[in-house]
């Protein structure tokens, strides 16, 4: 177990620093090869009215004229240690890990990253356990009842969860749930948890149920599936002949062997949720990573941007790592290979 544990560990560490050298090549290499020059690159961290010699020293004090490589070390450098940034009138100091100082409010991204990430990560775990729940029961559910009423009405409504958009859904729901009935907050309500508990999942209780609505239709239709192939095996029929109980014979045979598709999937999603889910915190406003990225985008923020997706990248690695580890707690021959 521990040498699976230390593979994994090491894997996903060269991982990071591949997703490293990818994001610092699209920010950085490939505006280069498309013609822009280290002033034009410089551009972006000085006002409008700069004068060129003005830009042609920040260029030259950002390292936009050393090799690709050293400009890539000096990067990932402040991404472990902090780096300095020198523009000039006075030299930053900025702390590890360092994705630059902001074009608009001249912040460094990190802190307004860690500001953010409360909110879509309260927005992640609370989608991903509806969505697991609800999806893994009704895909067993109607696997074990194949053919019936509830059969047809549970995939059919899954079809529907997975075909509709979740800006539409959400849309719809705060129409009819909070400015209809007023049963829910309208959108942009957030409640640090460690302030109100009850008022924070009040106020996400929406955004969760809209979120999961539209992750548990996939995990039904795949858990069923996985049931359905598990439940027509060898050692299902044994386990019944040997006399269990159905619910063993369903759960600890059926439903584990069915499992490790289900993780994968749980484990690219979370991880992109954690990232940012973008469109849900649009639609109800929410001032998570997703709205951090999409204000980024708008204000052709070159650090925010980078930040966003260096934090995306990492949480879908880390999630990712830790499926790989449950995979060989679910299943034995993935720890044994």
């Amino acid at each position: 177990m521990l040498t699976y544990f230390i593979r994994r560990l090491i894997g996903a560490f060269a991982m990071l620093i591949v997703i490293s050298m990818v994001t610092f090549g699209i920010f950085f290499v490939v505006p280069q090869w498309a013609g822009a020059s280290p002033e034009a690159m410089a551009s972006r961290y000085v006002g409008r009215a700069a004068t060129p010699e003005t830009v042609a020293l920040v260029a030259e004090r950002l390292g936009f004229n050393d090799p690709v490589v050293v400009q890539y070390a000096r990067f990932a450098k402040g991404l472990v240690a902090g780096t300095q940034y020198d523009y000039g009138a006075g030299v930053e100091q900025c702390p590890a890990p360092c994705f630059g100082y902001s074009f608009i409010t001249g912040q460094p991204v990190w802190p307004d990253l860690l500001d953010r990430l409360p909110v879509t990560f309260s927005l992640a775990v609370g989608a991903a356990l509806i969505w697991v729940v609800a999806g893994v029961s009704v895909g067993v559910l109607s696997a074990l009842r194949r053919g019936s009423f509830f059969d047809r009405l549970s995939m059919g409504t899954a079809l529907a969860g997975v075909s509709l958009p979740i800006f539409f859904t959400g849309m719809i729901s705060l129409v009819v749930f909070s400015y209809g009935l007023g049963w829910t907050p309208p959108g942009g309500a957030w409640t640090p948890i460690n302030e109100n508990p009850a008022q924070w999942a009040y106020n996400l209780l929406l955004p969760w149920i809209t979120l999961a609505f539209l992750f548990a239709a996939g995990y039904a239709r795949l858990t069923r599936a996985g049931m359905l192939e598990t439940m027509g095996e060898d050692y299902i029929r044994t386990a019944r002949a040997k006399g269990l109980r159905e619910r063993q014979v369903v759960v600890k045979h059926g439903l584990r062997a069915a499992l490790t598709p289900i993780l994968t999937l749980f484990g690219i999603d979370f991880g992109l949720l954690i990232g940012g889910a973008i469109l849900t915190e649009t639609t109800y406003t929410l001032p998570g990573l997703g709205q951090y990225a999409i204000l980024a985008i708008r204000n052709q923020d070159l650090p925010q941007v980078m930040g966003v997706v260096l934090v995306a990248a990492g949480f879908v690695v880390v999630a990712s790592l830790i499926v790989d580890l449950l995979y060989a707690v679910v299943d034995p021959r993935v720890r044994l290979s």
